[in-house]
Formats: structure tokens, sequence, C-alpha cells
């Protein structure tokens, strides 16, 4: 008797209008079946052996899952996820990226402080709970300073603060939403930046300008073309990729002026949509076909 093979089975954590998940079904066609599912449907049920399913069963009925977005929650409701995550990783589905390296991607301070450990350079940074001590970091790394989110991306409640009496309320109102205060020393550079997405051994470089945002995120407005890596920056993306134990990661490199550049972060969860136009490359394709190939 001869068997019926079947397509490979892969889940895609997105939202509902999710440009990637489109994109990742399309680059699938003829390699795998490509569903989407939803963070906030994850479930799991527990005795005998554990079926975690998001309204369709995923234990024993997906070969991968692919995350494509890493919604908002509570505490709970984020390490819930995580483990579920590491839960179908036991179970054998290959989960892309691995959960531990994306409990420590999604974290900006985690993050910063293993590169740095790891002897990278990065923007000097000041991580504290209470607006009097915020208020002494920004008199050591003021005047200008950048507050972010630990956790977030895009841009998104990134602000730039250069008044004292502008940093104790943006520090005053952190405090009273219980937010840890991340602060960073802003960096002047050209108006641009080197975005370099790398998937396991290979990587592509791209050049974020902006000439009225001092942000250079494509999502605020930012232009995109390709960029060649440096040797350098090629080496340390491997390196940082390795430290964080990434599979696909987004790596952010600042230009200091002078020749030199600062690692400013690393995004588990990065956006291709612009670096396909500018390098036209079909990065869905290519992760499509290293997912198959896991599987």
């Amino acid at each position: 008797m001869s068997s019926i093979s079947r397509l490979p089975r892969i889940g895609v954590l997105a939202n509902e209008d999710s440009w990637y998940f489109r994109d990742l079904q399309r680059a699938a066609t003829g390699l795998a079946e490509v569903e989407r599912l939803d963070f906030g449907a994850l479930r799991s049920q527990i005795g005998g052996s554990e079926c975690i399913d998001a309204g369709v069963k995923i234990s024993g009925g997906f070969e991968a899952v692919i995350v494509r977005t890493m919604p908002p929650g509570s505490l709970e409701q984020v390490v819930f996820r995580m483990d579920a995550l590491a839960a179908l990783q036991r179970q054998g589905v290959l989960v892309v990226n691995p959960p531990r390296s994306m409990e420590m991607a999604i974290d900006k301070y985690l993050t910063l402080s293993i590169l740095a450990e790891a002897g990278f350079r990065v923007p000097e940074t000041h991580v504290c709970q209470t607006w009097q001590e915020a208020m002494q970091s920004y008199e050591m790394l003021g005047p200008s300073v950048v507050v972010k989110p630990i956790f977030g991306g895009e841009g998104r409640g990134i602000m730039r603060v250069e008044s004292s009496d502008l940093a104790h309320r943006v520090f005053k109102t952190l405090q009273q939403l219980g937010q840890v205060i991340y602060l960073q020393k802003f960096i002047s550079h050209p108006g641009y930046d080197l975005r370099v997405l790398v998937l396991e051994n290979q990587m592509w470089g791209m050049r974020r300008s902006s000439e009225s945002d001092w942000r250079t995120n494509l999502s605020h407005g930012a232009t995109a073309t390709p960029e060649p890596i440096p040797p350098e920056i090629a080496d340390q993306a491997r390196r940082a990729v390795e430290a964080l134990g990434l599979v696909i990661a987004g790596l952010d490199f600042l230009p200091d002026g002078e020749g030199g550049w600062y690692l400013l972060e690393a995004n588990a969860v990065p956006g291709w949509k612009g670096l396909s136009a500018a390098c036209d490359v079909d990065i869905a394709a290519e992760l499509i076909r290293f997912v198959v190939g896991r599987i």
C-alpha cells in the first residue's frame, strides 16, 4: 500500500488583519498549509498528555508555529503564552523563534544586559523604578535622553526628553502607572540607521533614513534602501543572534558619526515588508523554506 503524504501544517500567531500572515500564506503555496492562530485564544488542557489549542488543536496537529505578533497583555498572560509555546516545543513542534530566545528579545532590558555582557557596544542606559532615581539618571545622561517601554516595537511608546521639567512629568507618570523607567543617552546620528535581518545563515541589510524624525522606523515615515553590510557588522549580527538564541531577528545598528556603530536592540518578531521591497528579496519565501526544511 502506498501512503498518502500531506503538506506540513504551519500555524502563524498573527493579528486578524496581518499582512505578514497573508505574505506567508502566499509564499507557502505548494509547500505547506498555513493557518492563522490567535494568541488570545491559546489554552491548555492537562490531564495526561497536555493538549494546547487556539480554537484549533495545535498539539499533534501542527508541525511548526511561527510567531508573527506579540500583543500586549498582563504579566500572567505574557508568561502563560510563553509557557504554552515552550510546551509545544517540548512536544516536538518547531517554534520560530524559540520561546526562551523570544522571552529574552522582547525584553529590552534583558536583551541589552546580555548584549553588553557579551561585549557589544550599546547606548548608555539606566533602568529604575522611581521618578527620583530616574531624575538622577537624567542628570547623568542628559540633556537629551530617549525613554522607551521595556516591551514594545516599531517605535511605539518611545519619546525623546530634552528638559528637566518634561523629564519630571514623564518619570512621575510612568511610576504612577507602575512602569519601569528605561532611559538611554540620546546618540546624535546622521539621520539613518542600518537594519540587518538575519535568518539562520542568511542576512540582508537596509538603510532606514528620515529627514523629519529622529526615529528611523518605517512606520514613522522613514524610507528604506538596500545597504551593503560592513564585514564587522555582519560578524556582530551573527554573534548577537547566537548570544540570544534567535533563528530570525532584526538588528538595529546606529552609526556614531565617527566610523563606529552602536547595537541598539534585537527584534525577535521582525517585519520584512520594507526590506523585501528595498532589497528585492522574498523574505516570506525564505522563511517558509527554512521552516519546511527544519520540519
